[in-house]
């Protein structure tokens, strides 16, 4: 896969992501790209390490991949920086 590709796919399944988290008014593109292609590579860790392909082109397994991971670490991300926490009011 091509470097333009892999960034439309990282941009592509970190909005999607990002909207699946509720994070999207949070995030910028420029973050959601790169959460996106972070998430693609955390993706493909997860399902080589399950036995089972990672990303492997521009297609819908790649980006489902992709998403899964992309959600990983916006999980991952909210847990370490406590974005978990419920604020309340005084």
């Amino acid at each position: 896969m091509g470097l333009i590709a892999f960034i439309i796919l990282g941009a592509l399944s970190g909005w999607i992501a990002s909207l699946i988290m509720g994070s999207s008014a949070q995030y910028s593109l420029i973050l959601d790209i790169v959460l996106g292609i972070v998430g693609a590579a955390v993706g493909g860790l997860v399902m080589n390490s399950l036995g089972q392909p990672g990303v492997t082109g521009f297609d819908l397994y790649s980006i489902v991949v992709a998403i899964v991971g992309a959600v990983l670490v916006i999980f991952i991300g909210r847990a370490l920086t406590g974005g978990w926490r419920s604020r309340t009011t005084v």
